[in-house]
């Protein structure tokens, strides 16, 4: 059985529909600020901070957005297809992410530095291989077969529910990313704090996409 949108209230179904597609349209607007400012191209760094955002800011979040019931651009597909393309924008973001670390790595090799001695990059190198990690635990449920002896209702629910962390590890991956010297120095004042909004503003969005659909489903269970 499933919650139909149309069933609810039309105020809190506008409401859902708005805030689904601003969450869209943040975090493609947050990456292309990121593309800008970065230039990729312009120098080696200029890398991490765009395979960054594009692959946490922007595939991750169009991947959770996928099973929108309010915003979905793929509503009406099944959810098995919808499932597939999660998957492959999730495997988009990885190798982004892998992309993004190797970029950073090399860049500190060439001049010297010491790796992994700031949050940010504690955080970020931890968040790249926990999204990995995600990835390949969604393996079973495109692919039942793999989850033998295993629940398919239960794996949904530890994927959803270790994905809503992984979610909330990118944002604040970004977030420290906001914090760091290079953009400190490039931008100032209420630019700064308009670009932290965005990270802030999308997990809020996924967290209560996620929250929202277990609890309607426990809901439905009594």
């Amino acid at each position: 059985m499933t919650v139909h949108p149309e069933s609810e209230p039309k105020l809190y179904r506008y409401s859902r529909i708005v805030c689904g597609v601003s969450t869209h349209v943040l975090c493609a607007v947050f990456t292309g600020f990121i593309t800008v400012l970065a230039k990729p191209g312009s120098s080696l760094f200029s890398w991490h901070p765009f395979l960054m955002t594009l692959g946490f800011s922007f595939f991750m979040t169009e991947a959770v957005l996928l099973f929108n019931p309010y915003s979905s651009p793929v509503r009406k597909l099944k959810h098995k297809t919808k499932g597939r393309l999660h998957w492959i924008l999730q495997c988009l973001c990885v190798c982004c992410a892998t992309a993004g670390l190797c970029a950073i790595v090399y860049n500190k090799n060439l001049n010297d530095k010491p790796h992994f001695t700031s949050w940010h990059g504690l955080v970020g190198v931890i968040t790249v291989c926990v999204v990995g990690l995600q990835s390949l635990g969604g393996l079973p449920l495109l692919y039942p077969k793999l989850a033998k002896g295993w629940s398919l209702a239960k794996l949904k629910r530890y994927h959803a529910t270790s994905g809503l962390l992984t979610f909330l590890l990118g944002s604040v991956s970004l977030f420290l990313g906001l914090c760091s010297s290079w953009f400190s120095d490039s931008v100032s004042g209420s630019v700064w704090y308009l670009a932290v909004l965005c990270p802030v503003l999308c997990a809020l969005v996924v967290m209560s996409q996620v929250t929202n659909a277990y609890m309607a489903r426990k809901r439905m269970q009594y």
